[in-house]
């Protein structure tokens, strides 16, 4: 379960319905629709879900969608799908838009208590006289103006009567408080621009640090779960709400936010990537986003039961993206079918074996379940082998195939290297072997041990395919940047030249031809894959499209090769 009921979120929550302060729990999640949700998102989401679901009461999905400038409908439509994808259901979908007539109301009470004013400054002036935390701010010229005159400047405002950036409405607070975001903040702005929700009905549009607390007010939040950067924001939200004399007074509690290694969170800077063209779009399986890890294969129990490992807590830190990735193997390793697939094959004759047999062999769909079933896989003369399988000169230890040297083909029986046919090169671009009959079902070679398995596929029908090993998108486990060029420069030439390697002419065992597209499974020796859903409908194709879901690590592949090899069927 998710948080667990000893994190402090839940102790605090459980002392105040104890004490009566509370009798439910409604907690909201507020994305604002200005781009995909990546994997910081998601602690996020499984709290804010996860608490509601522990006391009983409800989630809502709110969209803040007070800039029409960066937000669109799809960034929208795109949030409620991920969040249905994750597994949670949001009672209630509502956006701060839905309250612009109640904020501007708000906004109006402020004036009437002389608790707002129309500041004419610019926002560099506005910027210059706020102070440092050493030194306190200087109050603005319009800072006394009078409370008819403010309402009629605001009602001006509103009918869109001045310029973008002529003014704005502040809050008068203090100009000299040591929490900066108490001096005078800016609650709204002039934006003639159409709200893709409420058209043109508004000319002005309230911060987030305004609408957040008025809205959750408005909506019945209990309480408002935020990460830790909107710490120094919580008098602010508590000043709002005691100005207003609001009947719901929520509460907000700050959190540390995900940090993963190796990736970057910033909108900005994975809007920059995408930009320049240094991946594949928001849905690359780079990409921290849940579009990408979808796309990747990355299953909504893995990232689950991720965040869940994370735990909930108030101390910033990073997790090595190896922490997702063996949530990621423990879950497949239970769930996901096995298959061969060759990812850079080279061929191999097998010159005993006729020309015009073909036969085939039983093999478990999962080695450590046998409720998977078995499936069948064809064997011919002709087959193909990991290129990297052979070595003409292999170092010791190496216990695959050489000149001369013995190896056991997986489920099938063991051959010798004879021959080796190169290219005007010198490469290898064809083995010649011998098969030992003997040896089928696992049956030990007579007189000597061979120690090697290897996978491999049919040449006859195998399946063409392209297969995709991505890995970390960056070298550097905490990649940096600000907002000058030079920074982002230096952001890019962090990028991993690796993350992204493509077996162009990889060849599967056929079965898979009828692989589903949400199925998921390990290649053996390889690691996890799934099919990619951009290319892919699950149908035969002429060129299937697989990602890596994540590699396998030596203790997993080495508890599959434990497995017994099982016996032929003509």
């Amino acid at each position: 379960m998710f948080p667990p009921k000893t994190n402090f979120i839940c102790q605090q929550i459980d002392a105040e319905l104890a004490a009566g302060r509370r009798d439910q729990v409604v907690t909201r999640f507020p994305p604002e629709p200005n781009g995909y949700l990546h994997i910081g998102h998601i602690k996020s989401i499984a709290l804010n879900f996860g608490v509601a679901e522990q006391y009983g009461g409800q989630c809502i999905l709110r969209f803040d969608d007070t800039n029409p400038l960066k937000e669109d409908a799809e960034f929208a439509a795109a949030i409620k799908e991920d969040v249905r994808w994750l597994g949670y259901a949001a009672p209630r979908v509502t956006y701060a838009s839905d309250y612009f007539a109640q904020l501007y109301d708000c906004a109006v009470t402020l004036i009437k208590k002389n608790l707002a004013y129309v500041d004419r400054q610019s926002p560099a002036e506005i910027r210059c006289q706020r102070g440092t935390l050493t030194a306190p701010g200087e109050p603005s010229r319009d800072r006394d103006r009078a409370i008819a005159d403010n309402l009629d400047l605001f009602a001006r405002m509103r009918r869109g009567e001045f310029a973008d950036g002529a003014m704005v409405l502040r809050a008068k607070i203090d100009m000299a408080a040591p929490n900066l975001n108490l001096r005078d903040p800016v609650l709204y702005r002039i934006r003639r621009q159409p709200h893709q929700r409420s058209g043109d009905a508004w000319n002005i549009y309230p911060l987030y640090d305004f609408a957040h607390g008025q809205c959750d007010a408005l909506e019945g939040v209990t309480h408002s779960l935020c990460t830790m950067e909107f710490e120094d924001h919580r008098a602010l939200y508590e000043w709002f709400l005691d100005a207003l004399e609001l009947p719901q007074q929520p509460r907000q509690i700050e959190f540390s936010r995900l940090n993963v290694s190796h990736t970057v969170l910033s909108k900005r800077l994975l809007a920059h990537l995408v930009e320049r063209g240094a991946v594949d779009g928001w849905d690359d399986p780079r990409m921290p986003t849940i579009r990408g890890l979808r796309r990747r294969g990355v299953s909504p129990a893995a990232l689950r039961r991720f965040v869940a490992s994370v735990g909930v807590t108030r101390s910033e830190n990073c997790v090595d993206l190896a922490a997702l990735e063996n949530c990621l193997r423990e879950e497949l390793a239970a769930r996901a079918p096995r298959a061969m697939a060759v990812l850079n094959p080279l061929k191999v004759v097998l010159e005993n074996y006729p020309a015009a047999k073909t036969e085939t062999i039983e093999a478990p769909n999962h080695p450590q379940d046998a409720s998977f079933g078995r499936r069948r896989i064809t064997l011919s003369r002709e087959l193909y082998i990991e290129r990297d399988d052979f070595m003409d000169d292999p170092p010791k230890k190496f216990f695959r195939l050489k000149p001369g040297g013995e190896v056991r083909l997986r489920y099938a029986f063991v051959i010798k290297c004879t021959e080796v046919r190169r290219d005007a090169c010198g490469a290898p671009v064809e083995l010649r072997c011998e098969y030992d009959p003997a040896t089928r079902a696992g049956a030990a070679p007579a007189g000597r041990k061979v120690k090697g398995i290897i996978h491999w596929v049919n040449a006859a029908d195998a399946l063409p395919a392209e297969v995709r090993l991505y890995d970390r998108l960056f070298k550097t486990a905490r990649p940096r940047a600000a907002a000058t060029a030079e920074s982002l420069a230096e952001l890019r030439a962090q990028l991993n030249p690796a993350s992204l390697v493509v077996c162009a002419h990889a060849r599967l065992e056929a079965g898979l031809a009828n692989a589903a597209p949400t199925a998921r499974y390990q290649f053996e020796r390889r690691g996890y894959f799934c099919l990619d859903g951009r290319y892919n409908d699950g149908a035969a194709a002429d060129k299937l499209v697989f990602n890596r879901i994540v590699a396998l690590r030596d203790s997993w592949a080495k508890a599959d090769r434990r497995a017994p090899s099982f016996s032929a069927t003509s």
